[in-house]
């Protein structure tokens, strides 16, 4: 895929402040940013001192930017943080064209850099958002300073059993189905389900997390456009798993020409941990980093170890360029 497949949009901007329900956590800032057919709520932590390099975090499916709050506030001394929340996800409305793909959504977010101006970044995501994030890594190579993903939906041929319900998602008409199935459940029981399926150890979840999870369920359920949201990234993940050639996430898994680092956890039952490896041969010099105890959603699990990893990539990184110099 060539980097016109995915143009990038370098209008201005229309920022605007945003008050609302969205959980906010202390030192952090959340704003509206409008582009022409696109509005993305962005999550922002003000560094600790002036000049530390950008960085953008993206999402999984079914989260938002709050994923990223616990990293964040750990890298706030090596990093000017931002968080995006994907079109359709957390207090992002849906784009106007209703493309939910995984090349749409890598739109959105080159959209955002480019507009910004912010570029390169530090790129960050996870799941859904560390398929998104190669794509951009990719095709946008001048965006990008290092690339960390997080158990990244990359395609597997043999899909965990626990993540089969997911894919079914993608299914026509699985919106309307899956609302039936699940409409006698209450908040607290779909964050219970989402806390066992996401987390290594969903008793390691403080009972006010957990509280802050069920309101921001009880927010998103009741958003129109909630179920339309992921049933359409559901079914852009799985085609996403079947395109092949040059368009393929393997594929352009290779070309990504930033430094990059791999977390996988070992207890994760949407992406196989067996996929480490692969990942580790398909991204030129990467590095790998494997948590045995951690679920789908390491920088919320462990994200002091996280943070470390990605602080030894970007010192490395540094003295790499000034031995180069």
């Amino acid at each position: 895929m060539s980097s016109t497949e995915l143009p990038g949009v370098r209008a201005a901007a229309t920022v605007t402040s945003q008050v609302n329900a969205v959980r906010v956590a202390e030192g952090e800032q959340l704003r509206r940013v409008a582009l022409p057919g696109l509005t993305l709520t962005v999550r922002s932590r003000p560094p600790a001192r002036t000049g530390l390099p950008p960085a953008l975090f993206v999402h999984g499916l079914g989260g938002s930017s709050q994923n990223w709050s616990a990293l964040m506030a750990e890298l706030e001394d090596s990093l000017d943080g931002e968080a995006v929340d994907l079109p359709g996800f957390g207090d992002s409305p849906p784009p106007a064209d209703r493309d939910y793909s995984v090349t749409g959504l890598a739109r959105a977010v080159i959209r955002h850099l480019d507009a910004a101006g912010r570029g390169p970044v530090h790129l960050f995501g996870n799941s859904l958002g560390g398929a998104v994030a190669t794509r951009v890594a990719a095709v946008r190579p001048d965006l990008v300073r290092t690339l960390t993903l997080v158990s990244p939906a990359l395609p597997e041929l043999r899909v965990q059993r626990s993540a089969v319900p997911t894919a079914l998602l993608a299914l026509p008409g699985a919106g309307p189905f899956f609302s039936r199935l699940t409409r006698d459940l209450t908040a607290e029981q779909r964050t219970r389900g989402v806390m066992g399926l996401c987390y290594g150890d969903p008793s390691q979840v403080t009972p006010e997390a957990f509280r802050h999870a069920v309101e921001e369920m009880e927010r998103r359920m009741a958003l129109p456009h909630f179920w339309e949201a992921m049933t359409r990234s559901s079914r852009g993940i799985v085609d996403a798993y079947t395109l092949g050639g040059q368009h393929g996430l393997w594929r352009q898994a290779g070309r990504v020409l930033a430094p990059t680092l791999l977390v996988y956890g070992g207890r994760d039952q949407l992406v196989s941990y067996r996929m480490a490896h692969k990942a580790a041969a398909a991204f030129r010099g990467s590095r790998l980093v494997c948590l045995p105890a951690a679920g789908h959603v390491a920088m919320m699990e462990y994200p002091e170890i996280v943070a470390s990893a990605f602080r030894d990539l970007l010192r490395d990184t540094a003295a790499r360029r000034d031995g180069e110099g």
